[in-house]
């Protein structure tokens, strides 16, 4: 028996932020002071520094389990799997249903619940809950997933990652510029058919780490005390990525028996094309070699940094063809990885 994804499918919000859109936002330092450069300046250094020109922020009458849930059906449809054959739901995010205009995140009940209903799923046995897990949700819910095939408590799951992170930024803080909205979703499967997760790896980092995304007050020492967005300290995580993430996809990819040379693409979370692309360089280094051309498809110059939902909706737009030149075929050997809050990392070696 092999565990396979047989459908995928994606949600990419219809609203178009680019970073021209961010020319009236006041900048300010953590402190509340007025950041020093003009924001043409930031918006330059911030292309230079992350690749990103645009993100998708959701439309006001949706949130996250709306996203989800469009995600969820296409997955379905693309797997001609019966819904009420689904043994389990997993609903990886961070922060809920935030609807537009609110401050509180909605988990009563799960989005993996929400989902289910809007699904229609009358299946009692069909068991719904969420993970939180940052951005590397999406990949440890899959490894759970995978897990519970494993163990015959399950054959078919639906796996969700999505996010509306635009409803949790801080306009006052740069660091806003790089978080967009978006979802993914997978239908996980026991199957016969040759190939499916070969190995796996994760690791948790709390110690020193947990505390390098966060939820803080705004820049804007006027704001609201008693309202908190999202926070990261950027270096540390920089950081951290480059010596963990590696070592994580090493780690895996020893597991499954693969060659580095039989890799054709590494999806890894959409997070920053500098760091991306360093976390690649350091991972050939290990086996002294250089980086093959292609080997890492991006996503984020005109989706920015979904979080949960990067990777599925990053493997969802290649295994449809729909991120040339780049593409997935039938028996390629393909790493996921993934960093975030926690702090969190995961890897995953799969067989197309």
């Amino acid at each position: 028996m092999n565990i396979k994804i047989t459908g995928s499918g994606s949600y990419i919000p219809t609203e178009i932020v680019s970073n021209i859109d961010f020319a009236q936002h006041v900048f300010l330092n953590d402190d509340g002071s007025l950041f020093p450069h003009p924001n043409d300046v930031v918006a330059q250094k911030f292309l230079e520094i992350t690749g990103i020109k645009e993100r998708r922020y959701v439309s006001d009458d949706l949130a996250t389990s709306d996203i989800g849930t469009i995600a969820a059906k296409i997955a379905i449809e693309d797997s001609k799997i019966d819904p009420e054959t689904l043994d389990y739901i997993i609903f990886a995010h961070n922060f809920g249903d935030v609807k537009k205009g609110t401050i509180q995140g909605d988990m009563l009940p799960s989005l993996a619940a929400k989902v289910k209903r809007n699904l229609g799923i009358k299946n009692p046995k069909c068991v719904a809950y969420d993970m939180l897990f940052g951005c590397p949700g999406w990949i440890e819910s899959t490894i759970q997933a995978a897990a519970f095939i494993k163990a015959g408590i399950a054959k078919k799951c639906l796996i969700i990652g999505a996010e509306t992170l635009s409803r949790v930024v801080d306009e006052h803080d740069r660091d806003s510029m790089i978080y967009s909205d978006g979802a993914g979703a997978t239908i996980l499967e026991a199957t016969e058919e040759e190939g499916g997760i070969l190995a796996h790896e994760t690791a948790s980092f709390t110690l020193n780490e947990a505390n390098y995304l966060y939820f803080g007050n705004s820049y804007d020492k006027t704001d609201d005390p008693d309202v908190r967005y999202i926070k990261m300290h950027g270096r540390k995580i920089y950081e951290f990525a480059l010596i963990e993430v590696p070592k994580a996809m090493a780690s895996c990819l020893e597991k499954s028996g693969i060659n580095i040379s039989q890799i054709k693409k590494i999806l890894i979370h959409q997070a920053n094309e500098k760091m991306d692309e360093a976390i690649i360089q350091r991972f050939y280094r290990l086996y002294k070699q250089s980086v093959p051309e292609g080997i890492m498809p991006m996503s984020i110059h005109t989706l920015g940094n979904s979080s949960v939902a990067t990777v599925p909706t990053l493997y969802d737009l290649l295994i449809k063809g729909n991120l040339k030149p780049h593409s997935l075929h039938k028996g390629d050997i393909v790493l996921l990885a993934s960093v975030g809050a926690g702090m969190n990392v995961n890897s995953i070696v799969y067989k197309v």
